[in-house]
């Protein structure tokens, strides 16, 4: 069982910046694959970003490519999420999840239903 506690989100302009993190209770955080959803009013939720086991592998869908970086402290017990040049369209509510494979490939990494735990969420609002 894997506990999930997101923390940073907030209100910001566009072009700013924001790191979101993600606390995990459990003994086996080290041995999780870890990734970023998001979900916006009325949309689906979307993937962001995912980790493996390690933190050697990352995997990112085309939309945050080159601006979102996920990142993870074993030593912690914290996945983060720095998020650069943010735009209007990354609003939403950004949530933490943990699957029980330590690592996904790239077809498997977006699929929601990879993920076995999921945080509450954080919003994060970026102003035009």
């Amino acid at each position: 069982q894997v506990q999930l506690v997101e923390s940073g989100g907030g209100l910001v302009q566009a072009g700013g910046s924001l790191r979101l993190s993600c606390a995990a209770a459990g003994r086996t955080f080290s041995s999780y694959g870890m990734a970023w959803f998001r979900q916006a009013p009325g949309k689906e939720r979307e993937f962001v970003a995912a980790i493996n086991w390690s933190g050697a592998g990352t995997f990112y869908p085309d939309s945050v490519k080159g601006r979102f970086t996920i990142s993870r402290d074993n030593a912690k017990n914290t996945v983060y999420l720095r998020m650069n040049s943010l735009k209007p369209e990354d609003t939403g509510v950004y949530y933490c999840t943990a699957s029980r494979a330590p690592s996904c490939r790239a077809t498997d990494c977006p699929n929601y239903r990879m993920y076995d735990y999921w945080g509450q969420g954080t919003q994060v609002t970026v102003a035009s």
